[in-house]
């Protein structure tokens, strides 16, 4: 699920590097590798989850979506957390990751499995198997499909890139590179083999049955969060709060009011301390 290009804002260079073929590139890589190999392993608290993860965002938690759909189920299950921000990538090279007592878990939706067996957390107890099934439908169809939505307008139409670049604190070239590798993913997806015009169309009908699914329930099913919620909630911040320079800033706001007021609900409830947990705007450090 997290792609290579949720890391670009901390590892852009490492992308780069992947991707030229230049031989200083490759050579950086080599030696950034054994650095971190040689990196002495950090003494952690027992019993806390260790979160890996990249620096905060502009205006909500993280640029990328599973950051935030994994630090959201730690606050919802209340699970002790510690967060760790940098670039090192996890076994599998993404971000982001966990560690546990010394065990580390790679993939958000496999940490949360791991932590659900581990900790014995059910978010889900409350629900039928009917309504169980219906959520992990609505997170599948976030996560493996609406995501790609996030990644094509964001770096692969020719669209106002000023955002993203002072976000992830990158360069033109480096953007050049996103753009080209996503569009090669999309094409390989399939959505990237459709017109900008489609894609659109795609994206709002997308965005319509999954507003028309919530409609005015407090959460995804209904008075009660469960585990899919973060994972809806982790897609939907991007749209909501990093969605500027796509031309489609405001669209959630102005045209899913349902899935703006879960948004804004999911923020109240799971991060009371939201202000301290964004750059605003890179105007200021966070401070959690």
């Amino acid at each position: 699920m997290e792609g290579l290009l949720d890391t670009l804002g901390d590892s852009s260079r490492t992308i780069a590097y992947a991707v030229g073929g230049v031989v200083v590139a490759v050579a950086s890589v080599v030696v950034l590798r054994k650095i971190l190999i040689k990196e002495k392993a950090k003494e952690y608290p027992r019993d806390t989850v260790i979160l890996h993860q990249i620096g905060r965002g502009p205006y909500a938690p993280s640029l990328t979506p599973f950051a935030v759909k994994l630090e959201t189920y730690l606050r919802m299950a209340r699970i002790p957390y510690q967060n760790v921000h940098g670039m090192k990538m996890s076994s599998k090279g993404k971000v982001p990751w966990i560690e546990y007592n010394g065990k580390a878990v790679a993939d958000s939706t496999l940490c949360i499995n791991f932590l659900n067996e581990k900790l014995e957390v059910d978010l889900n107890k409350h629900l039928s198997l009917r309504d169980k099934g219906v959520a992990m439908a609505m997170q599948v169809m976030t996560e493996e499909h609406l995501y790609w939505f996030l990644l094509i307008f964001r770096y692969e139409y020719n669209n106002d890139k000023t955002f993203i670049k002072q976000a992830l604190k990158i360069g033109s070239f480096v953007v050049w590179i996103a753009k080209y590798m996503v569009a090669k993913q999309t094409r390989t997806q399939g959505l990237g083999r459709h017109t900008e015009v489609e894609v659109t169309q795609m994206f709002k009908k997308e965005l319509q049955a999954l507003s028309d699914f919530i409609g005015d329930r407090k959460f995804l099913m209904g008075d009660e969060p469960c585990e899919s919620d973060c994972a809806v909630f982790g897609q939907l911040s991007q749209f909501y709060w990093h969605f500027l320079g796509t031309g489609h800033e405001n669209l959630i706001r102005d045209e899913y009011p349902s899935l703006a007021a879960y948004c804004e609900r999911m923020k109240e409830t799971f991060w009371p301390d939201w202000d301290q947990c964004i750059t605003h705007g890179g105007t200021r450090e966070a401070t959690k």
